[in-house]
């Protein structure tokens, strides 16, 4: 399982120096057929960020499928918790190379456990019919502030014990339309409104900003189906972990430039929470859709998982 805890640096780098960091960890070594290694922060301490071992595990399927088959949908599941003192061993296996479809399954292991299993699916670009949801009316990112900034003014608001992990700077821009779940507890709608990209310009490969994607959009997915209960994992009243994530590709998009993630909870219950999100490119296209389910235990009711 992946605890909601986004990469994380120890210092202050400039934004540059945070990308680079984030391609590091998206660079992955081949140790031999259809194997890899991801590296992990040269700083982790703690359980591993469940939007990196998705990112590495889908640049270790899309390494092993020609170009022209742009990766279409990732469905995975998270079965332990990653270790970031750790490096993660990725091995891929070539279910299907069709005419038209390619599929991959990918198991990320640690000291020869696996903690996440991946299968991807890959598609030759066709025409064919369109359609597509209108981008919802939202302040322009410009209008809003950084979360860093939310973060450092309602840091004292937080348990001391968290508050170093919530002001540490990231790699990813962030900027919220409605007030974070640690902001105001208050019970609200069960939906999100959050611009993002990189901190810095990204190489121009569309694989890289599939990984940066998919790496993003396990931020602030699961905190939408606490919204209405009052509970929040910074504030230390919810145990909240991801146990499975999918991401459907729908069209091109660059994750260095400004992009609209919408998210909304239909439906939590039985200590679980699905979520759903949908990603617009700054132009109104709708380029990008996830779900995910989590555990959202009262810390009151804590058990092992």
């Amino acid at each position: 399982m992946a605890r909601q805890n986004a990469w994380v640096m120890t210092a202050d780098p400039s934004p540059a120096a945070r990308v680079a960091s984030l391609l590091r960890l998206l660079d992955l070594d081949e140790t031999g057929p259809d194997s890899f290694v991801g590296h992990n922060r040269p700083d982790g301490v703690g359980r591993m960020f469940g939007g990196q071992v998705i990112a590495q595990a889908l640049v270790a399927a899309e390494r092993t499928v020609a170009p022209d088959r742009p990766v279409h949908s990732l469905h995975a599941y998270f079965l332990r918790g990653g270790n970031e003192a750790q490096d993660l061993a990725l091995n891929v296996l070539r279910d299907l190379d069709g005419g038209s479809f390619a599929n991959r399954r990918v198991v990320a292991s640690q000291a020869d456990t696996p903690i996440l299993t991946l299968v991807a699916s890959f598609h030759r670009r066709e025409t064919g019919p369109h359609h597509a949801a209108p981008i919802p009316a939202v302040p322009a990112p410009e209008d809003l502030p950084d979360e860093a900034e939310l973060r450092a003014e309602h840091a004292h608001l937080l348990p001391p014990e968290r508050r170093a992990m919530v002001l540490r700077p990231r790699p990813i821009e962030l900027r919220p339309v409605e007030a974070r779940h640690w902001m105001n507890p208050a019970p609200r709608e069960a939906k999100s409104h959050t611009w993002f990209r990189t901190a810095g310009p990204l190489p121009d490969d569309p694989r890289v900003h599939r990984a940066v994607l998919a790496y993003a959009s396990d931020m602030s997915l699961l905190g939408t189906c606490t919204l209405p209960h009052g509970l929040s994992w910074i504030l230390g009243n919810v145990m909240g972990v991801s146990l499975d994530h999918a991401v459907w590709f729908h069209d091109d998009f660059r994750a260095d430039e400004w992009l609209l993630y919408v998210c909304d909870s239909p439906w939590a219950g039985g200590a679980r929470g699905f979520n759903r999100g949908q990603i617009f490119t700054r132009d109104g296209r709708h380029v990008a859709s996830v779900a995910q389910e989590g555990l959202i235990r009262p810390i009151g009711a804590a058990r092992a998982t």
